[in-house]
């Protein structure tokens, strides 16, 4: 799961709207316009495993921009303030982690939707998966504590699979 895949499922779980999207990019740091917008809310191109390059031409990538891991978490950052609105005496925008993706999607996301570890492991068991209260801990604990894990795939997807179903009722 890539980072674009990270955006189209959240912003489907949570039915962003691409204006919404475009002020959320704004308040993280990062200047999109509309169409900017759909290029990223589109899937990349496949790469055929035996050739070098793309199966694709050169003219379909550029319908597609790519979202590296600095623009995935000013995203969130901003999806914060959207949410949240800005903490008082801070005007900038907040520091840029070198974390894994995925941690930061659940770490974030639980920021700005102000959820609970309870809250976390509910949405996690609507989409059929059981974790217990020190597996989330270690997710969500910083990068470098003794007990920090990496998020993997299965629980970034079914953590947004179970927001859509909490969301899109």
């Amino acid at each position: 799961m890539d980072n674009n895949d990270i955006l189209i499922r959240l912003r489907y779980a949570l039915d962003i709207k691409n204006n919404d999207m475009v002020e959320i990019f704004k308040l993280g740091g990062i200047q999109l316009t509309k169409e900017d917008v759909q290029k990223v809310l589109t899937k990349s191109p496949e790469r055929d495993e035996d050739a070098d390059d793309s199966i694709f031409t050169e003219s379909a990538n550029e319908d597609h921009i790519p979202i590296d891991n600095a623009m995935l978490e000013s995203f969130l950052n901003g999806f914060i303030i959207h949410k949240r609105g800005r903490q008082e005496g801070q005007t900038g925008t907040p520091p840029l982690t070198n974390e894994p993706s995925k941690n930061l999607l659940l770490k974030k996301v639980k920021i700005a939707l102000q959820l609970t570890s309870e809250d976390m492991i509910e949405i996690l068991k609507l989409a059929g998966v059981t974790v217990s209260k020190s597996e989330l801990s270690g997710i969500l604990r910083k990068q470098g504590h003794k007990n920090y894990s990496l998020c993997g795939d299965r629980y970034a997807r079914n953590f947004l699979k179970g927001l859509a179903i909490k969301y899109r009722k």
